[in-house]
Order: structure tokens, then C-alpha cells, then sequence
């Protein structure tokens, strides 16, 4: 969210639609190597990124010594980062015929289809953290064998309930009966999915609707279909 935040103010700058900010011209203070120049309209992401501090992280005016919050900061933190620190050049070529003997350049914001699948890595790969001696910073769980917690990481505290099996209180009801695929090797797949537990295999049909046709007027006609589908259940 914090990231998604930080992406959709600072392009809302880029395309005008904000009265308080517009594109960013600060880095064409920055000296080139003169084969370019800046240019453009670059995005304006500290603007961005001001604003998603500004409304992301609230629980500052609260209690802030608590694990929960410094999880939520630290977290939120990292979301604008997977934006900031990934900016890219954008340039646009000038001269005849495409010669291209000057470019204009300036900056742009990762696709935010990109900033999703880093920061899903790095959700997948989460430090299991707890509050260090100091009271203040974050530490992880396993002391100093474990590498330390950078500023891009995301963290956690509580280890995740098994939704292996029903728990009630938890709001799991297990993976028995779920469909897998036995060929994926996500969580889709039969092998994470059935928690070791293997899978069944049947053949189910499948009655469908099928070339339909508009008649005029005002009827869709459609035929029934019968089609066979392999199924595969977690036991």
C-alpha cells in the first residue's frame, strides 16, 4: 500500500493533475557527460514519497516502542523504497533522421508491475524479527548468525499458523479437497499445497454453454456442451 501510494501521486504530479506538484526538475542540476542533457518531464517521486510517509505512516502519532508498529513502519519503509531506489532514465533522441546526436533524458518511476514482483520476492523471503536490547531497533530471530535487517527487507514477527489443517479460531479450513496442479511447483501446486499429505486424481464432466447465438430481439441461444476435465484433489 505504502508503495502503491508513493506510485499514484507521483504519477497523478507527472500527468498535472495535482495543484501542489507538477515534474521534477531538480535532478537537471546534476552534470551530464554531454552526449545528453536533461529534459522532459521526469516524476516528481519524493513528492510521492513525502506524501505516502504523510498517510501511510499515522502510527508515528501513536504508540511507536510496541513491535506491532515498528513492523508496520519498517514494512512501509520498504514499499516506497522498491519505488525510490529503482527509478530508471527515459530518453528521447534529437537530430536528423533519428541521428540521434543528442538525447534528452529524465527520470521515471519502475513499472508498478515490476515494484509488485520485487517486493513479493522479498515477501517471500521475510526476516522473523523481534525488538533488540536497545528497545528501538529491529533485530532477527536467531542472533547473530542470521544476517541483519536492511531497510528493503520485509519483516515479520509471528510465525504464520499452519492452514495445513482446520483451525476454527484461525479461520483455516485446511487444504483437504482443495484442486492442485501437480505440475506447479507454487502454491498452487499439489507438493505445498497438500502439505505432503498426496493428492487424489478423477475425471469429472463438465456441461458448459457453448456457441451461443444472439437472436434478435432480445434472446441468447446456446447450446450445452459436455466436456472432460482431469481433477486433482488434496487427500
Amino acid at each position: 500500500m505504502a508503495a502503491g501510494v508513493v506510485h499514484a501521486v507521483t504519477e497523478a504530479c507527472t500527468q498535472g493533475s495535482l495543484l501542489q506538484c507538477t515534474c521534477d526538475d531538480s535532478v537537471r542540476d546534476v552534470a551530464t557527460d554531454g552526449e545528453w542533457e536533461w529534459g522532459g518531464c521526469g516524476d516528481d517521486v519524493s513528492f510521492g514519497y513525502r506524501k505516502s510517509r504523510e498517510f501511510m505512516d499515522v502510527v508515528k502519532r501513536r504508540r511507536r516502542s510496541d513491535i506491532r508498529s515498528k513492523l508496520l513502519l519498517h514494512n512501509n519503509e520498504a514499499g516506497r523504497l522498491a519505488i525510490v531506489k529503482h527509478m530508471r532514465m527515459v530518453c528521447k533522441c534529437h537530430g536528423l533522421s533519428g541521428s540521434c546526436a543528442l538525447k534528452t533524458c529524465w527520470k521515471k518511476m519502475p513499472h508498478f508491475h515490476d515494484v509488485g514482483a520485487r517486493l513479493k520476492a522479498r515477501f517471500d523471503g521475510a526476516t522473523q524479527v523481534t525488538i533488540s536490547n536497545d528497545g528501538v531497533s529491529l533485530m532477527p530471530v536467531g542472533g547473530r548468525t542470521i544476517k541483519p535487517v536492511g531497510l528493503t527487507d520485509i519483516v515479520y514477527s509471528g510465525v504464520s499458523p499452519d492452514y495445513c489443517v482446520p483451525n476454527r479460531q484461525k479461520g483455516s479450513l485446511g487444504t483437504r479437497g482443495r484442486e492442485c496442479d501437480p505440475k506447479s511447483f507454487g502454491i498452487g501446486g499439489c507438493g505445498l499445497l497438500c502439505c505432503q499429505r498426496g493428492y487424489a486424481t478423477r475425471r469429472v464432466k463438465r456441461f458448459e454453454n457453448c456457441r451461443c447465438k444472439f437472436h434478435w430481439c432480445c434472446e441468447v441461444v446456446c447450446d450445452t456442451c459436455v466436456s472432460v476435465h482431469t481433477v486433482h484433489t488434496c487427500l
